[in-house]
């Protein structure tokens, strides 16, 4: 999965695989998360919000199944 750096306060980067529907975010304190079964179209709301870290918060944190993702995996 390729990452791309976002413009937030707490969140550095994010990756989404669209055949499987995973976002992957990781934050300002280098851990990462695998947030399952999100739709493309809120990736792109994402994207291209004013805020990303409001945006996140309101619509993926608390909505979607999470994971943190270990570094050896």
């Amino acid at each position: 999965m390729k990452f791309i750096k976002v413009e937030s306060s707490n969140l550095e980067k994010i990756g989404y695989d669209i055949d499987k529907k995973v976002l992957a975010v990781q934050f300002d304190s280098g851990r990462v998360y695998n947030y399952s079964n999100v739709p493309q179209e809120v990736v792109l709301n994402l994207l291209f919000a004013e805020s990303i870290g409001k945006y996140f918060n309101a619509n993926i944190r608390e909505k979607y199944t999470f994971e943190e993702v270990k570094e050896n995996e």
